[in-house]
């Protein structure tokens, strides 16, 4: 998690979100080739659980930039000692918090109110043969995911078989 350090005054604030030197010192991969905007219209919608096989994996910054989700990191890395698990965090455009996703795990995210807007800044760029995921309630997962009266999710993610 990354909290942005603000430094304010009467007109508002100024915060750094990015620095490549920063994120090298503390082992974090600073590499942005790609940014990208994921713009969800209503309330319950579910996007995930995505990932990029090598030789493409990423590394994600996420932000929501308007609204509010239940964002979900799943550790795909085998031989890791978290291995299959996943932690959840609440991002919100109030917050202004900022989520790192390293290389090896699974995203995605449900949102909690109507027209929220997730930013994402990419390691690599997209190679759609690479993409990959696996199913939001796979039970070798377990994730605990909020209620939804409405839940909305593609097709794809519904497919996603179990994952074995």
């Amino acid at each position: 998690m990354i909290e942005p350090e603000k430094l304010e005054d009467e007109r508002g604030f100024f915060a750094r979100t990015f620095c490549r030197t920063e994120f090298e010192s503390r082992g974090l991969d600073p590499q942005v080739t790609q940014c990208s905007i994921s713009f969800n219209a209503k309330k319950g919608t579910l996007r995930g659980m995505h990932y990029q096989a090598p030789p493409f994996q990423e590394t994600k910054l996420v932000r929501c930039t308007m609204g509010s989700v239940y964002d979900v990191l799943l550790d795909l890395r085998q031989g890791s000692l978290t291995f299959k698990e996943w932690v959840a965090i609440e991002l919100t455009a109030r917050s202004r918090r900022i989520l790192y996703i390293p290389e090896g795990f699974a995203h995605g995210f449900q949102t909690l109110e109507d027209g929220t807007e997730v930013f994402y800044q990419i390691s690599v760029p997209y190679h759609p043969e690479c993409a990959r995921g696996v199913r939001w309630d796979d039970p070798a997962f377990g994730i605990e995911w909020p209620s939804a009266e409405n839940r909305i999710i593609s097709p794809k993610d519904l497919e996603y078989a179990d994952f074995g």
